[in-house]
């Protein structure tokens, strides 16, 4: 299943879509995707506050997978068109997620909005200037952004740039720093698309119609 032009649709249609992928992937997590002595959930983490954009974005939740004596070792976000949509929004969520890697927490983001003036090279060069001083260019053609990255002592990002019409990578989630299954995207994002309704399927798909 390819994946869709977010961007022209309501902000509450993707918000649906994305509790309910959100769900599918952890699902998927827990019937077989991670190993017996971790498990994911739903969770939201803390960020600066912020002026409200809509009132979606702060409804969204993350995907946190826990060892089972509870610690979090790697946190699972999609990003929301409220993250981007100005730059307090945007400044959260980077100071948010800078507290991740560094803290014995390894990340997986997925980016399926197009840059915008405040993240021309996306979401992952907003991230990553927040780390480590490396350059980073969007290839031409592939807007999205799907990106791993690895807490320890030599910090690492697995990026995957794609585009409307691709298929989700299989990016790995990390664990620990050797330690990674698959992130289960593409299954998930079919199941999920499969069940929203025809009406929000054809506002997405004609979003001009």
């Amino acid at each position: 299943m390819p994946i869709h032009d977010w961007g022209g649709a309501d902000a509450g249609v993707f918000h649906d879509f994305h509790q309910a992928w959100t769900i599918g992937i952890i699902d998927a997590l827990n019937h077989g995707g991670l190993p017996p002595d971790c498990f994911a959930m739903a969770a939201k983490f803390a960020g600066a506050v912020i002026p409200e954009v809509d009132p979606y974005t702060a409804k969204a939740n993350s995907i946190a997978i826990k060892h089972r004596l509870g610690e979090v070792v790697a946190v699972i976000e999609i990003i929301s068109p409220g993250n981007k949509s100005n730059q307090y929004a945007l400044r959260s969520l980077v100071e948010k997620f800078r507290e991740l890697p560094g803290g014995g927490v390894n990340l997986l983001v997925v980016d399926l909005f197009r840059p915008s003036r405040r993240d021309p090279q996306g979401i992952h060069k907003a991230i990553w200037d927040e780390i480590l001083d490396e350059p980073f260019e969007l290839p031409a053609g592939k807007p999205l952004t799907v990106a791993a990255y690895v807490d320890g002592e030599i910090k690492r990002a697995y990026v995957e740039p794609v585009a409307v019409g691709d298929k989700l990578p299989g990016l790995p989630i990390f664990l620990d720093a050797r330690t990674y299954v698959p992130a289960p995207l593409e299954t998930t994002y079919q199941t999920t698309w499969a069940k929203c309704p025809e009406p929000v399927r054809e506002v997405v798909e004609n979003p001009a119609a």
